[in-house]
């Protein structure tokens, strides 16, 4: 402006029209630093002020202090508010000047790539939360677990969230409490699993940790809730009477083959969640260790249920229940084999991912979100909470990238500020927790994690030692870990109990939790992705095209599929990633045959290069 001698009345008259509601303070308080624009309309004032300076398209909002902010006043009449606020971030500031057709196709972009993320399993997920259907333990290790979370191989597909309970079908199904003679069951079965020591009297064979026991109570709770839904109901379950559950139940393959089939009817395929139920039972039944064949007074509380039990089965069963076990038991071996025979893959775990798997840097494909974060970085002079939250982002990426730990483990990392005193390893084994800390002898921020906080405790990768290791000062991460410990944690904390993790959520009026769950968590890595991650070719921002979002556990898979690019050994891989060489090949590497090609033709054509 004085370059051209313009003062902020002579501006205003030269980009304002007459009909706009803009007025002239607004352009002096720009001018202060005391605002800065924010509406879609303020945006179109300043492109206008680009044009009359001659200078390029974006010079002014590449200035503002909080370039990320989603404006306002987008013209979105037909969404309802809070769908408004979500996608406002994702749309382009000239938005409202657009043709209607190129608005709308804007929009059903923003939605299906975005919010949803274009895959079959995720369409076919959304259609499966409609129709919710459990029985729950209230008095057992409850809800969605980590293992499930974070071994996204083998997540089902409907998830067990509090509803109301149904009496009628044309009521949608829901959630319900297991009566108590089946929920005294399932405790039994827990205490079995997961005592120190095994009951006197009984035998077992393996012993399950919590994520495994919070999974299959879950597994459990889903195959009761379809057989007690209603026939006539969404889930069109099996209309069992909850008072006739009970876990005796499960010696007749009569009710898991009707169970196996209707996950069948109700996804179209099989898949290899049917094989582990199905392996479940077989351990529930196996000799000598086998819970089930162990507790023949379950026989006592069987009723017959029509077209699945009769009263001749349950008399034979009762008269003779290692027999009645023993049936079962090679029943079940066999239809291991047939369905695994024919399972196919519900879903493909690296479609989200496949641009940065694909490259030829994977890691090196990824980090451009930790630079995209960094780069629309808010200013943390103005904009405390924004530049908190991004910080937190970044060394949620930085961290992930790093570490290739599970979610789990990543979120309920423990944090020790400099200068204090760490807690020791049997502390944190206590705890199943790890914590990052200073080293003083490595001059560097170490994560040590004792291996019983991990899901493969037992694993040959640990051999019962700890997990540690030095963030490398690389890319200006200590500055960020000592600014954030120092400076963001505390404003995300907003004076609520401090939960003592590294990673805290943003606490606000509605909820004072601070700390995170497997849900939560998940959540703010998917929003990462959607903000930084996903290339917007209408607005230009995010990092890379055709990326879909996703969670903590797809950095498994980077990592796994990085090494294996750049050295084609399963075994290094699997050192990222904290697991074995075969569970690298079986789920995490996404080595092709023309990538083993490429790494052999490097190694060979050295020599031609020689010479």
């Amino acid at each position: 402006m004085r370059r051209h001698g313009d003062s902020y009345w002579h501006l205003h008259r030269a980009v304002v029209r007459e009909d706009e509601k803009l007025d002239h303070s607004t352009i002096r308080h720009w001018l202060q630093g005391s605002k800065a624009p924010r509406s879609v309309a303020s945006m179109e004032v300043l492109s206008r002020i680009e044009r009359r300076y001659r200078l390029p398209a974006g010079y002014f909002k590449a200035k503002l202090p909080h370039q990320t902010r989603s404006a306002s006043g987008h013209v979105l009449d037909d969404i309802a508010p809070a769908e408004r606020r979500r996608l406002a971030w994702h749309l382009p500031d000239d938005f409202n000047t657009r043709p209607r057709q190129e608005q709308e196709e804007i929009l059903a972009w923003v939605q299906r790539v975005i919010i949803r993320g274009s895959t079959d399993y995720r369409r076919f997920q959304a259609a499966a939360m409609k129709q919710r259907y459990a029985i729950r333990f209230p008095g057992v290790t409850y809800g969605q677990s980590d293992a499930a979370q974070d071994s996204h191989r083998n997540r089902y597909d409907e998830p067990d969230e509090d509803s109301t309970s149904f009496t009628d079908p044309d009521l949608r199904s829901g959630v319900i409490d297991a009566p108590p003679v089946l929920a005294m069951e399932m405790a039994e079965l827990i205490r079995f699993k997961t005592a120190t020591l095994t009951a006197f009297g009984l035998q077992r064979n393996g012993v399950w940790g919590e994520e495994t026991a919070s999974q299959k109570v879950e597994h459990l709770g889903l195959m009761f809730g379809a057989l007690a839904a209603h026939p006539r109901g969404p889930v069109r379950g099996y209309g069992v009477p909850l008072q006739h559950l009970t876990f005796g139940l499960l010696v007749f393959p009569s009710i898991w083959d009707w169970y196996v089939q209707w996950r069948e009817r109700r996804r179209g395929f099989y898949t290899a969640w049917e094989v582990d139920m199905l392996r479940i039972s077989l351990a529930l039944t196996r000799k000598e260790t086998g819970w089930l064949r162990q507790h023949p007074r379950l026989g006592s509380r069987l009723r017959p249920i029509d077209g699945l039990v009769t009263q001749a089965d349950i008399d034979r069963a009762c008269a003779d229940w290692d027999d009645a076990c023993d049936v079962y038991f090679k029943h079940a071996s066999s239809r291991v084999k047939e369905i695994q025979r024919v399972a196919r893959v519900h879903r493909d775990p690296f479609e989200p991912i496949m641009p940065v798997l694909e490259a030829e840097s994977p890691v090196g494909e990824y980090r451009k979100i930790t630079e995209e974060i960094l780069r629309l970085m808010p200013d943390e002079r103005l904009y405390r909470r924004p530049a908190a939250e991004a910080v937190r982002s970044f060394l949620m990426l930085r961290f992930g990238l790093h570490l290739g730990l599970r979610q789990k483990n990543l979120r309920q990392l423990m944090v020790c500020e400099r200068g204090r005193l760490p807690r020791s390893e049997r502390q944190l084994a206590d705890m199943k927790r790890g914590e990052i800390r200073w080293s003083e002898r490595d001059k560097g921020w170490e994560v040590l994690i004792p291996s019983v906080a991990f899901k493969n405790a037992n694993s040959s990768y640990f051999g019962s030692k700890p997990f540690r290791l030095i963030l490398p000062d690389l890319g200006g991460l200590y500055d960020h870990i000592e600014a954030y410990i120092d400076r963001h944690r505390r404003v995300l904390l907003g004076g609520a109990k401090d939960p003592g993790t590294f990673f805290v959520k943003t606490v606000k009026t509605t909820s004072r939790d601070a700390s995170y769950d497997q849900n939560t968590f998940y959540e703010a890595w998917r929003l990462t992705i959607q903000r930084y991650g996903i290339y917007n070719p209408y607005t230009k921002r995010g990092a890379i095209p055709s990326l879909l979002p996703h969670g903590p556990h797809n950095v498994r898979d980077v990592l796994a599929t990085h090494i294996l690019k750049q050295t084609g050994s399963y075994e290094q891989a699997s050192y990222a990633i904290q697991d074995t060489p075969d569970m690298v090949a079986q789920h995490y590497g996404r080595f092709l045959p023309q990538d083993k090609a490429a790494l052999a033709a490097r190694i060979l054509n050295q020599v031609w290069e020689a010479a």
